[in-house]
């Protein structure tokens, strides 16, 4: 049900932006038409307003963005994981090329029949045609722009791309925020059972699947530190719908459920414990070679002791008071007070609660 909520999410904003990519690129023809005067489509456009032609750029961003949602779907869900990185792009490139061939086809004839002009649309038109060639190259040009700001989407959250290169955080920036240290259970011993590749393999596959999941409940991931994740969201998403605790549930049932590939290919089913914590830290952007934000603060501090005294009292998943009686909890789960515990490298206690989803 997510995966198609997820999809329809990116289909919209493919559309969008292959409407617009495709409106600049019809505008930017019209106005420097005079370095192809040989083609009719150009010579077209000396009598045809330009406002003709953009809807024509609509009709192309709408079918270009219909495949495009489904071709990179397809690929993040299906297919990338399973092939070599080059073979994935190779593969999408003559993908690209054949919707593009078959998009651009049907616009000129659309054109054709609109305008009552005679366009080349004849078999293999594109072979020959510096302008289809010219938009291929937009095309791809374009499209490494969409996957950019997709992939900074998904590594800093939504609207953090846009804060950075206006410099909101070139300067220290306080936020309230929730982080979830999540770790692997008995990692030492697992690796020391199957070795350092399988290990390996195997920390890939649960990352892969916590990736499935973590957008639905609104988190980011923060990073990978060995085999625990760091996961962050915003003080109000994160108490929002019980989201900073669902997702470790979801995570857990999700591993579940794919057992019998784990257990084909480890002998075991991987389980996460995690501790959750929220407070006011400092978020600023570090480096300059390798530029990325950084969270600065106790709260980071004290998430990760908080999963560290997982094991000791033989608990999944727990959370620190302060922070649970912020959130409205479902009925579903049940609270189990550990105690005021006095955390590793901490001067104060703090009061620790145990989560257990019925």
């Amino acid at each position: 049900m997510y995966s198609i909520k997820q999809f329809f999410k990116q289909l919209i904003f493919a559309i969008l932006f292959w409407i617009v990519a495709f409106s600049v690129f019809i505008l930017i023809r019209f106005v420097a038409h005079g370095s192809e005067q040989g083609e009719t489509f150009v010579q077209a456009k000396n009598v045809v307003p330009v406002t003709e032609w953009m809807h024509f750029g609509v009709i192309l961003g709408v079918i270009v963005g219909l495949f495009y949602a489904f071709i990179e779907f397809v690929f993040d869900k299906l297919i990338t994981k399973n092939i070599y990185l080059g073979i994935a792009i190779i593969l999408k490139i003559s993908i690209y090329i054949v919707v593009l061939i078959f998009s651009f086809t049907l616009i000129l004839r659309l054109i054709e029949h609109d305008m009552d002009i005679d366009l080349p649309n004849e078999r293999r038109w594109w072979k020959d045609s510096p302008l289809f060639w010219l938009a291929t190259g937009y095309f791809f040009m374009c499209s490494f722009i969409f996957l950019f700001l997709k992939l900074a989407n998904e590594k800093f959250g939504k609207g953090i791309l846009f804060n950075m290169l206006i410099g909101k955080y070139r300067k220290p920036t306080e936020e309230k925020r929730i982080f979830m240290f999540i770790d692997l259970k008995s990692s030492t011993t697992i690796a020391e059972d199957i070795g350092h590749y399988k290990y390996s393999q195997l920390l890939q596959d649960c990352f892969f699947d916590l990736n499935k999941i973590v957008n639905r409940y609104d988190g980011e991931i923060y990073q990978y530190v060995g085999d625990e994740a760091v996961i962050s969201w915003k003080y109000q998403k994160g108490i929002k719908n019980n989201n900073c605790l669902e997702l470790y549930f979801a995570y857990a049932k999700l591993l579940n459920k794919r057992s019998k590939y784990y257990l084909k290919n480890y002998d075991l089913i991987p389980f996460f414990k995690a501790g959750v914590h929220g407070g006011k830290l400092i978020i600023t952007q570090v480096g300059t070679i390798k530029k990325e934000l950084a969270f600065h603060g106790d709260v980071i501090n004290t998430t990760a002791r908080i999963q560290d005294e997982c094991n000791k009292y033989d608990e999944s998943l727990l959370i620190s008071e302060e922070l649970f009686n912020d959130i409205e909890v479902r009925p579903k789960f049940q609270s189990q007070t550990i105690g005021d515990l006095l955390l590793k490298g901490k001067q104060d206690s703090l009061k620790i609660l145990a989560i257990t989803k019925s």
